[in-house]
């Protein structure tokens, strides 16, 4: 005994050989009531100090593995030799199996199915990556950030330590109602919950509008976010798509479906859509608001990628549009926009609604972490976001004209879409699969997101691919979208 202990890494040693004692214990090679070797004997059979033995001794004994007499050592607690018997031990009986598969409900099981992480690309060290969509973190301004959490921490720091609220931190809630009024919208009989990102608040949202007594109808632009869709059906919504066009979703069918089924509700993401990266023009705004309106259907609008403009005037959000109305459900974060690592979303809607998602807040997660909401604050009260933003564009539009630049030299008769944001979306001639295309470019070092998954019905988008070059050096995009347009000749020869 005690002769397979290994040191592992840089953790302490002491935290080492409590562990290592502790799992002796608990498989029942050290039973209850039995002596430990003395500090000095276990320092020489495990080759650390004795100070290391006499700390981790004095761990195990905090956690109730083992009892010290004194002037006789450290003994096995009785109540941890029972425990490791019980739990299949040297002497106990066989361990007990659960078949956690077999016992999964629908929802776990389609989650898993729906989940195309755990199915992505491993592409080794070296590949030039087009699949991301997430921002450059080379321009995060950490000094700026660690600023505003020392202002924050210095000013309040016990109380954020602490739990916060379920509606969200008072002063960001204060903040964020400003930053939306000064986009256009009347904040009139509005209110706000603060979530973990875009997604939770989507989650929650589509949790209180779906129908106790049968499955929901959604109706949204075709494609659209792969996200969105996973949790649509998730929580049981039949999802209607409707086309899109160079200027946003076509509004002529969007209103022949209207007229032959009902909806519960709409999701719309009308500036720098996913994937397809088009604005939604003002007359389409308008157009599609007076048809919500008229069919009385509830929009939940993804504010996805609004600051990314790199050209014209900043067209208002739907919200805006709705006036006083309390139609328009507003879903936003700076995700994409700032740091994805401080989970930060917020939902904007009418008060009553918002009275009910605190509640179904409170019972899921109880708040979002109060401290990422009050660095974001501080971040933002210090004005480093305009600066910050300012920068992130002028970066953003010239990889953008780049990679433009570089398709259009490279993928002649390609079709290109994206006004703005981080990705282009293109479309190849009908004969092209772009999953047989990824094959081909993955043996040559390049990946993309195949643009199939972004559309609601199987066999859509098959000659389709979305191209994210945030994270990307300028001598990747070229070489890769050179690789990617020569893999594609083949295709178009064949």
């Amino acid at each position: 005994m005690f002769q397979d202990f290994k040191l592992v890494g840089d953790r302490p040693v002491a935290i080492q050989v409590k562990e290592y004692v502790n799992r002796l214990i608990i498989k029942g090679a050290l039973q209850a009531d039995q002596k430990l070797p003395s500090t000095r004997e276990m320092s020489n059979l495990l080759k650390v100090s004795r100070n290391t033995v006499i700390a981790a001794y004095s761990g195990l004994e905090d956690d109730g593995f083992t009892y010290a007499i004194p002037g006789k050592g450290s003994f096995v607690a009785a109540l941890a030799g029972r425990s490791a018997v019980n739990n299949g031990g040297a002497e106990g009986s066989a361990a007990w199996q659960i078949d956690w598969k077999a016992r999964m409900n629908d929802y776990a099981v389609s989650a898993l199915e729906l989940d195309m992480m755990k199915k992505g690309i491993r592409a080794p060290k070296g590949t030039i990556s087009f699949t991301s969509i997430a921002p450059d973190e080379h321009l995060f301004d950490l000094g700026d950030v660690k600023r505003a959490f020392m202002d924050r921490m210095a000013i309040e720091g016990q109380v954020l330590l602490n739990y916060g609220y379920a509606k969200g931190y008072k002063p960001l809630i204060d903040y964020l109602m400003h930053y939306m009024e000064n986009k256009g919208v009347d904040i009139t009989g509005k209110d706000m919950l603060i979530t973990s990102g875009f997604t939770e608040g989507f989650d929650i949202v589509l949790s209180a509008l779906r129908p106790s007594a049968r499955c929901g109808a959604a109706i949204c632009e075709n494609p659209t976010h792969h996200t969105a869709i996973i949790n649509l059906k998730l929580q049981g919504f039949e999802i209607t798509g409707i086309p899109m066009e160079r200027d946003g979703i076509d509004v002529e069918r969007l209103e022949a479906v209207l007229r032959t089924k009902s909806f519960d509700l709409a999701y719309l993401t009308p500036s720098y859509h996913n994937p397809t990266g088009i604005v939604m023009s003002p007359e389409k705004r308008s157009a599609v608001m007076k048809l919500m309106t008229r069919y009385q259907i509830p929009v939940i609008e993804d504010g996805f990628n609004e600051e990314l403009r790199y050209s014209g005037a900043h067209v208002a959000p739907l919200i805006a549009t709705a006036g006083q109305g309390n139609g328009v459900i507003y879903i936003g974060s700076f995700s994409k926009v700032l740091f994805p690592g401080l989970r930060v979303g917020w939902v904007l809607g009418d008060r009553a609604l918002i009275d009910n998602l605190e509640s179904m807040k409170r019972a899921r997660t109880i708040h979002t972490s109060t401290i990422d909401q009050s660095i974001l604050y501080q971040y933002l009260l210090n004005g480093n976001f305009d600066k910050y933003v300012k920068k992130a564009r002028a970066e953003y539009k010239r990889k953008y004209e780049l990679t433009k630049a570089c398709c259009e030299t490279h993928l002649p008769g390609v079709h290109l879409s994206g006004d703005g944001g981080l990705h282009l979306f293109l479309t190849f001639p009908t004969g092209v699969n772009t999953r047989q295309l990824l094959e081909a470019c993955t043996e040559q070092g390049v990946i993309f997101t195949p643009g199939d998954k972004f559309y609601i019905y199987e066999g859509e988008g098959t000659n389709t691919l979305r191209l994210g070059f945030s994270r990307v050096t300028d001598e990747n995009i070229e070489r890769g979208i050179q690789i990617i347009g020569k893999q594609a000749s083949g295709f178009l020869k064949a």
